[in-house]
């Protein structure tokens, strides 16, 4: 605990401090708790988006053989031209938030072409979206868990270190206070006393 001036400014001082922790704990606490749940909630959408992703590659991998005999190169057309993201507020935290991949038109002649590119590069392109979704859902969550670490850091320094300090820091004060009125009244009627031994001697 650092030196304290034993006096009513600092008693003031110390006072204020504490009402101040005190009404700023439970916002730390409230917004920890949010933390946690979008955290969780996060989790819950990465899982399913991976589920999918699973899913989406079993159904590719059905008919994958078809890409490397065709002569046709599909890559162009799967791969993003732009993905575009949003953000959202999560307890005061600025949150990526997915919106969809941009790719470039997949123009081809239709009498040449295999009847199965159409399919190929729709499933593809889905498959590249949900990759991409799940990049920006991770980079959420560790935005969130970082957020996370530094409010559950304040709040332990308030309820741990700086209410407690100050709740002692009060309480000293006030006994020093206590301590100095109580000598004062004692040096005075001490002083009382003398005075009116002194009148009585005249």
């Amino acid at each position: 605990m650092p030196k304290i001036k034993l006096t009513k400014g600092e008693l003031k001082r110390q006072r204020d401090a504490l009402r101040q922790y005190q009404r700023y704990l439970p916002t730390l606490q409230l917004k920890k708790q949010q933390l946690q749940i979008e955290i969780l909630k996060q989790y819950g959408i990465l899982e399913k988006k991976n589920a999918l992703r699973e899913q989406k590659k079993a159904v590719i991998m059905q008919w994958s053989s078809l890409l490397s005999e065709s002569a046709v190169d599909i890559r162009p057309w799967i791969s993003p031209e732009r993905v575009v993201v949003g953000s959202r507020n999560i307890a005061g935290v600025d949150l990526p938030l997915f919106e969809r991949v941009e790719f470039a038109e997949a123009e081809y002649d239709l009498f040449v072409t295999p009847l199965w590119v159409d399919s190929a590069v729709e499933l593809l392109r889905e498959l590249v979206s949900i990759r991409e979704e799940i990049a920006i859902i991770d980079k959420g969550i560790e935005i969130l868990r970082r957020e996370l670490r530094i409010t559950t850091q304040r709040v332990n320094l308030f309820e741990k270190v700086k209410i407690p300090e100050a709740r002692e820091a009060i309480r000293l004060i006030k006994i020093y206070l206590g301590d100095q009125m109580a000598n004062a009244v004692g040096r005075s009627k001490i002083a009382k006393r003398k005075i009116e031994a002194y009148e009585v001697a005249i």
